[in-house]
């Protein structure tokens, strides 16, 4: 007869996380079989951890021969014997301050040894380090937080500015006022509107000297030369005019878009003109003879910020594909693409005298670096609406504006935002129409001009009043700073 078969036990299926908490309990057992008890400390080691944080955090050691009414404990040796105790304790910020040793200082007391006994305070003895604990029986339980070392946040701190305040409210245009550029003699200031006129203001009184009108659709980009007596036009009619402000008339046109015009600047050394628009070129003009250099060509989207530098690169693009596109302006090609953004590069305001640039994106305002193009940081803040325009002084003030009416004032070199302000309607108006355009400083930063939904144009200056006593600077580094 055959054998009687061995029924084998069904096994459970473990998961891993059940066999790892086996091997743990297994290394548990092997090599610390009293769990009940933690290993003896190491009176030396913590001894030396002790005295350097505290050297380190308070600067030194202070004397408490003034603390009579304390327990002073003194540390115990690898052997088990006492050390020799010094008149000079260890004593924390807290303890001084407070008369009584139960409440002042009671959190922040230090414990040295955990096996030694209290002694009377005039059982001192020369030559013993000591520590000053409070009298409470509650050594067992002391926090670290009094002896850990608490580094300062490597985040720089913001430059105080006082808060904007809008001064003059100008209107004379029958359109949103979509575009803006100050003359660099910083005596007026021209705006293009979508009542397809372009008006000239004079920048102290704010009074209308002159309108132009040639093109048929609205005016989206608007720029003057600081070498000729030219300013220089882009609109939705697919048209960039180049108008003689000594004959105050059309003297040269730019044909080659495809479609709407809608960014516009002139490279501060070369004749040439940029212009970007709906039909994803970016197009490089010679101002004299009218002759397209090149078609930047690249994006996805539509070219909707463009600025310009004397050095490489020399052209910067941003663009509904939410890239940025580095350009040589030699041979026409991109020489690298920034990927930071994830919507629309609406905006794009580079430093006056830094190597670097802002772009505003409905997720973020981004700093990079030039001409390499790196990430510096993201703007501390999240203005959560559509931004449509930046500018930024020597001062290091930020200014962007979005399509919800925000304009809101950043500290440059930390990304600390200081003022959120609001833009009010012009009477007349509904609440929908305050959205901002355009942005752009006068020629001393000190005044900056905003173009509006509500068909006016908004001039702010500093608050001279106000002081860092009265605006206080509310700044608290980031503790996860997001690093894309």
């Amino acid at each position: 007869m055959p054998g009687p078969t061995l029924e084998m036990e069904p096994v459970e299926p473990q998961s891993l996380k059940k066999l790892s908490f086996k091997s743990l309990k297994r290394a548990l057992d092997l090599f610390s079989p009293i769990h009940g008890q933690l290993a003896p400390p190491d009176n030396e080691s913590k001894r030396i951890r002790i005295s350097h944080k505290v050297n380190v955090e308070y600067g030194g050691i202070k004397s408490t021969t003034s603390l009579p009414s304390r327990h002073v404990i003194s540390s115990a040796t690898d052997h088990g014997q006492q050390s020799s105790v010094s008149s000079s304790m260890l004593a924390l910020p807290g303890l001084e301050d407070s008369k009584d040793p139960l409440k002042g200082g009671a959190q922040n007391a230090l414990v040295v040894g955990p096996s030694s006994q209290p002694k009377a305070p005039n059982d001192v003895l020369p030559g013993k380090s000591t520590a000053v604990i409070p009298a409470q029986g509650s050594s067992e339980r002391f926090s670290t937080s009094a002896i850990m070392e608490r580094l300062p946040s490597k985040w720089p701190r913001p430059v105080w500015h006082p808060p904007w305040k809008n001064y003059r409210v100008i209107s004379g245009h029958l359109g949103w006022v979509r575009s803006i550029a100050v003359d660099p003699s910083n005596t007026w200031f021209c705006t293009g509107s979508a009542d397809r006129t372009i008006k000239i203001w004079d920048l102290a009184s704010g009074r209308l000297k002159l309108t132009l009108t040639g093109h048929i659709e609205q005016v989206r980009g608007l720029a003057v030369s600081h070498k000729h007596t030219y300013m220089f036009s882009a609109g939705d009619d697919k048209q960039v005019k180049c108008w003689d402000l000594e004959q105050n008339k059309v003297i040269r046109s730019y044909h080659g878009h495809l479609s709407g015009v809608y960014c516009l600047a002139i490279h501060p050394t070369i004749d040439i003109l940029l212009t970007g628009g709906r039909d994803s070129v970016c197009r490089v003009w010679d101002i004299r003879s009218k002759m397209q250099i090149h078609a930047l060509s690249g994006h996805d989207n539509t070219v909707c910020s463009v600025f310009t530098r004397s050095t490489d690169p020399q052209v910067v693009t941003g663009s509904h594909d939410s890239t940025i596109k580095f350009w040589d302006l030699r041979y026409g090609k991109t020489m690298l693409t920034l990927t930071n953004h994830k919507k629309s590069v609406r905006a794009m305001a580079p430093h006056p005298k830094e190597n670097c640039f802002a772009s505003a994106s409905a997720d973020n305002i981004k700093k990079f670096n030039l001409p390499k193009g790196e990430f510096v940081h993201n703007m501390l803040s999240q203005q959560k609406t559509i931004i449509n325009a930046m500018a930024v002084n020597e001062e290091g003030v930020l200014a962007t504006g979005g399509d919800n009416g925000s304009l809101w004032f950043w500290d440059w070199k930390s990304g600390h935002n200081y003022q959120q302000a609001q833009t009010i309607v012009q009477p007349g108006s509904l609440d929908s129409e305050a959205g901002i355009y355009a942005l752009t400083y006068d020629g001393t930063g000190s005044r900056l001009i905003s173009c509006e939904a509500d068909k006016t144009i908004k001039m702010w200056k500093e608050d001279e009043s106000a002081t860092p006593e009265t605006h206080p600077l509310n700044f608290r580094p980031p503790k996860d700073i997001r690093r894309f």
